[in-house]
Parts: structure tokens; C-alpha cells; sequence
């Protein structure tokens, strides 16, 4: 096949990719809502092919998503010189949309589903997880986008992605403040995460530990404190340098998130303070993840 850049310069591909379980037969779907042209379990040889086909049909499809993973055994292999060669033999811009998920959450839905996992070979879905896990690490090192779907439903893994990829201006960029609670784990698809189970805690305030971050009482109580006038004083100094670094890289987001023990209360606080602050300087979201486990 020939190099034809001109004609490619324009094409948007996503690859969907991913641990097997955590979310791309959602993905794919979402994408075919967002008007791309979407193809399930091509192998990496074909995908040039699949291309050129794409190009030269009568509509000149520009918007496509491919999911490629494990399931094509040894041919999966070269999917990383594949993508390589898009970029710098034919001008094909791309980008991988990593889809995870804990090791516990994959287990538990190939047990609900009754399916066996495409590696386990007979054995256990944990054996054949492990083993996908590192077969795809050099992939998920190369993603633009990673989304941990563990503790998300499909409607909004479907948001995410939605709001990700909608057509949107070249210059857009998303400063994502989020709120977690360390004991429900880890935000694993934050670029920073800042502890701040060390300020005072609102929960052992009777009148305030069934309310949360979004009250009034609530964030006026932790923003009242010293060492946390402190931490915003530092942390905006940081984030007015750490920003524009994110931006300048090329990427279309970054995520900033701040975690307490429930994620109810003083992760909840700040990320609506920064999120506030920030508003006039750039796109910003706030999420709180967990703020929906509250118990009263």
C-alpha cells in the first residue's frame, strides 16, 4: 500500500483496548453513538487495510473506533508496530482508550457472567487476568486515556466517553477536580492525588457527620482551619505551574484528586474550592466519587 498522508490528515482513530471484562462492548457502543464508524476485534495486520477501505468508500469515513485486544492471541502482538506505522509511514493520527479495572471486580463479573476468561485456558479468570495485565502494560503505558470502570456503572462509563470524545475544539482542555474516599481505594486514573485525612474532620461533629462537603456548614468548617488556609495557599501556587504543564504536553485533561478517609467531607470541599477557583482560567469538572456511599 502506498503512503497517501494527504488524504489521511484527518482521520480521528481510537483504539479501544483494554483488561477483558472492564467495559469495551460499552465503549464500542458509545462510540457508534458518537457517529464513528466502529469495527470489533480487528487484528493489527488488517488495521492499514481496514483504513485504506474506509478512505475510499463513498462516505470517507474520518471517525473510527477499533476495538483490538487479547483475543487475537499472537496477532495482538504487533499491534504496537502497527500503530507506530500509522503515525509515521502513512500520517494517520491515533490515540488508545485503555479500559481497567480491579483485579476483584474482573473476577467478580466473569463469576456473574459465567464466562471464562480468554487467557485462563481452562483455569482461573484470576490466572488468565494476571496474565492479560501484563501482556497489555506496554499499551496502557501508551494510552491518552485510561478509565477504571471498577467502581462505575456502564451508563456512566457511557458519559465519560461521550464527553471525552464528542467533536470538540482542537484548544479545549478539562481540568477534572475529584473527590474519593481512601477507604473505598485508590483514584487510579488521577495525574496527582493529595491526602488530606490530615485536616480536622468534620464526621466527629455530630450536626455535620451525616452532611457533606457540598453543605455549607461542612466546607465552612474544614476551609476555617489554618493548616487548610495553608494547603490551598501552596497547592494554588502549585497548580498555577503544574497546569499549564499538563496543557502544553498535549494533553486533553488532567485529573486532580483529593482523598480523605469516606470521601464525604474534606476531599469534597476542596475539590469544589479548586474547582471554583480555577473556573475563569480553564474547563473545569468536579467529580465526587464517592460522595453517594454516605450512609444516614
Amino acid at each position: 500500500m502506498t503512503k497517501d498522508k494527504t488524504m489521511r490528515d484527518d482521520v480521528e482513530l481510537v483504539i479501544i483496548t483494554g483488561m477483558s471484562g472492564a467495559g469495551k462492548t460499552v465503549a464500542m457502543q458509545s462510540f457508534e453513538d458518537l457517529g464513528f464508524y466502529c469495527i470489533d476485534n480487528l487484528p493489527p495486520e488488517l488495521l492499514v487495510t481496514f483504513l485504506d477501505l474506509m478512505m475510499k468508500s463513498e462516505n470517507k469515513m474520518r471517525r473510527i473506533a477499533a476495538v483490538m485486544d487479547t483475543r487475537g492471541g499472537n496477532l495482538f502482538d504487533s499491534l504496537i508496530g502497527a500503530l507506530d506505522d500509522l503515525g509515521q509511514t502513512y500520517g494517520v493520527s491515533w490515540q488508545i482508550l485503555f479500559l481497567d479495572a480491579n483485579d476483584e471486580t474482573l473476577v467478580r463479573r466473569y463469576k456473574e457472567s459465567r464466562r471464562s476468561h480468554p487467557l485462563a485456558e481452562g483455569g482461573l479468570p484470576l490466572t488468565g487476568i494476571q496474565k492479560e495485565r501484563e501482556l497489555l502494560s506496554e499499551l496502557r503505558g501508551r494510552a491518552r486515556t485510561i478509565y477504571n470502570t471498577s467502581t462505575i456503572l456502564p451508563r456512566q462509563l457511557r458519559e465519560k466517553i461521550i464527553e471525552e470524545f464528542s467533536v470538540k475544539t482542537d484548544t479545549l482542555f478539562t481540568v477534572n477536580f475529584v473527590s474519593f474516599g481512601f477507604k473505598h481505594g485508590m483514584q487510579i486514573d488521577a495525574d496527582v492525588v493529595f491526602d488530606v485525612r490530615f485536616l480536622p474532620n468534620p464526621f466527629y461533629i455530630p450536626e455535620l457527620k451525616k452532611k457533606t462537603g457540598l453543605d455549607q456548614e461542612v466546607s465552612s468548617y474544614v476551609l476555617k482551619w489554618g493548616e487548610t488556609k495553608q494547603l490551598i495557599d501552596k497547592l494554588t501556587d502549585l497548580f498555577k505551574f503544574l497546569i499549564p504543564q499538563y496543557k502544553n504536553e498535549g494533553k486533553s485533561q488532567v485529573v486532580i484528586a483529593f482523598g480523605c478517609t469516606g470521601g464525604q467531607h474534606r476531599s469534597v470541599t476542596l475539590a469544589e474550592y479548586f474547582g471554583e477557583r480555577f473556573t475563569k482560567e480553564y474547563t473545569t469538572l468536579i467529580t465526587h466519587r464517592d460522595i453517594h456511599l454516605r450512609k444516614r
